[in-house]
């Protein structure tokens, strides 16, 4: 295969993740190949008879040998875009998803310029930084379990040059109370009994603690509603990401905590994606 074609090395790319039972199989192989030779989309079309190096096409195998064992192409790649932003991305933390994008839109709603804005289980910090970018002088603080997670949080800090603050600690551990005008989080919200049914991309590369929400896949939002009344200031805007089946209940635990003005949205797909509310106390 010395020499291959740009398309005949794409070609044996796709069959090979097809036979693996990868669903996006023909966009996978492309990305990579893409990544592999610093192409883009038009090359495929366009330069279908262009010469792969035997060095691009051996390291292009080896990422298609990877993503056929299930591994993310994200993990592969080593960034996601989320809000037209490109974030760092590893085993360490959850992969940032379209559907997180109808949480932050809900948050900028709500914010305005200079507010303070925390982030709980903040991960890759995409969702803070995404605030951060187009909102302008916000105090952001974000917070993780996980020493990995904000190690690659930092990172994407560091990359989008926004002076987050990355603690770890478990949600808001020992913060000082002094109060935010905004929390967000999309905390784990999985059943622990669904998440053995997940894709092997989902329960076998990405981080469980980030995925799994307890036997009824609501234990952090109960924490969150419990402390949440000591961080957020009177007039402040909390808003939580949930399952698409957890907006009744996550509203209902809203309102008991004393919230006002709780509200669920719906994502682009018309699933509950976002509970919010308003702490008038």
């Amino acid at each position: 295969m010395e020499n291959a074609a740009y398309k005949e090395v794409y070609d044996r790319g796709v069959q090979a993740l097809q036979s693996a039972g990868v669903a996006d199989a023909g966009l996978d192989a492309r990305l990579l190949l893409e990544f592999v030779c610093h192409t883009d989309r038009n090359t495929l079309y366009a330069h279908a008879d262009m010469p792969v190096s035997d060095y691009a096409r051996e390291l292009y195998e080896q990422l298609i040998r990877r993503r056929a064992q299930r591994i993310p192409l994200q993990h592969l790649l080593g960034t996601q875009e989320f809000m037209g932003l490109s974030f760092v991305v590893n085993e360490h933390v959850l992969i940032p998803r379209q559907d997180t994008e109808c949480l932050v839109e809900e948050a900028m709603i709500c914010t305005m310029d200079g507010d303070r804005v925390l982030d709980l289980c903040t991960g890759s910090g995409c969702i803070l930084l995404s605030i951060m970018c187009y909102k302008n002088g916000i105090e952001g603080v974000g917070t993780d379990i996980s020493n990995e997670a904000l190690q690659v949080a930092r990172l994407n800090a560091e990359r989008l040059e926004k002076p987050a603050l990355f603690v770890n600690c478990d949600l808001f551990g020992q913060l000082p109370e002094e109060p935010f005008d905004i929390i967000v989080s999309n905390p784990p919200y999985i059943r622990s009994d669904v998440i053995e049914t997940l894709a092997p991309e989902v329960k076998d590369h990405e981080p469980r603690g980030a995925l799994d929400g307890g036997s009824d896949g609501l234990v952090f939002y109960k924490r969150i509603l419990k402390d949440a009344p000591r961080y957020i200031r009177r007039g402040g805007t909390v808003l939580l990401e949930i399952g698409y089946d957890q907006g009744e209940a996550v509203s209902s635990m809203m309102k008991e905590a004393g919230f006002d003005n709780v509200e669920t949205v719906k994502d682009l797909a018309g699933n509950d994606r976002v509970v919010k509310g308003i702490w008038v106390k």
